[in-house]
């Protein structure tokens, strides 16, 4: 018997949610950029070693929805913490409790399971910011308070080995040797759009995806085939997401092949189109459409 269970991650936008995933796991599977609401799914990211499997639960950042994709990412941060076995809370070096950390809070004394708050970008702060920090949160029902530093890898290990001593014993959810409960397509959809973020101007990111349209092994040969559109909102943004001669996005294919064909192990034919879906984070339908169910 090994110690097993799920373990939900909540925190607003940009505490360093998914670079703590990408720590835990050593793979990047959670997009990891300086836009909010990089994270767009729940993601299940698998964590094993000879005595525990621990599914973390990685969330979209919590935000007030102003529009059915972030009214569907609220959705999905919220059906994780009912899932969970252990709720983790993560919160930055901000001094003061803001108000969406506030909002979160309030759903937190709801739910009756063990809780742990990361006090994450310890790096960032001096012991005299970080014990106010603590004290802003001893009032609150945590189990334990833990700082880390997800970048550096600081106390990663101490927050494994807490979870590990309020889990129960149970059987492997999944195969010893997986690492997430998404598919390469899924994947694959990421790192494009992260690609995509991480190029463009702060007008565009929040209203693009990325669809995956083909997705082939060429026979006999180590080569796959990618075809994907990155949608957005507005033909001024679809532009820009070409650029002057195609500069724009071919850099985003450029950046994104190399990355791709690495976590592939595979040489990757990527192609990029771009397509306008006026408003499509407003409407259901589109929502839907593009994956975020």
């Amino acid at each position: 018997m090994i110690k097993s269970g799920f373990v939900s991650v909540v925190g607003r936008a940009n505490v360093g949610k998914s670079t703590l995933m990408e720590k835990i796991i050593g793979e990047k599977i959670s997009i990891i950029s300086n836009k909010p609401q990089t994270t767009r799914d729940k993601i299940q990211i698998i964590y094993n070693d000879e005595e525990s499997q621990i599914i973390f639960l990685d969330t979209p950042g919590i935000q007030t929805p102003r529009n059915k994709l972030q009214e569907r990412l609220l959705t999905f941060s919220e059906e994780s913490l009912k899932e969970s076995d252990i709720i983790t809370m993560v919160v930055d070096d901000s001094e003061e409790i803001g108000r969406i950390d506030g909002e979160i809070l309030e759903m937190l004394e709801k739910i009756k399971l063990p809780k742990i708050l990361l006090i994450n970008k310890t790096d960032l702060a001096d012991r005299e910011k970080i014990a106010h920090i603590r004290e802003n949160f001893r009032a609150y029902d945590f189990d334990r308070i833990i700082e880390i530093s997800a970048l550096e890898g600081k106390n990663i290990d101490v927050f494994l080995d807490t979870i590990k001593e309020m889990l129960d014993f149970g059987p492997a959810y999944y195969d010893r040797d997986m690492i997430t409960d998404k598919s390469e397509r899924f994947i694959v959809g990421e790192i494009i759009r992260e690609k995509a973020l991480r190029n463009l101007s702060n007008e565009v990111p929040h209203g693009v995806a990325v669809r995956i349209d083909d997705f082939k092994e060429r026979t006999n040969k180590k080569l796959i085939d990618i075809r994907a559109t990155i949608v957005v909102e507005k033909n001024s943004h679809k532009e820009i997401v070409i650029g002057k001669n195609g500069q724009m996005i071919k850099r985003i294919g450029m950046d994104a092949r190399g990355e791709i064909e690495k976590f592939l192990s595979s040489k990757v034919n990527l192609q990029l189109w771009v397509k306008v879906e006026k408003d499509w984070r407003k409407k259901e339908k589109l929502v839907d459409r593009f994956g975020y169910k």
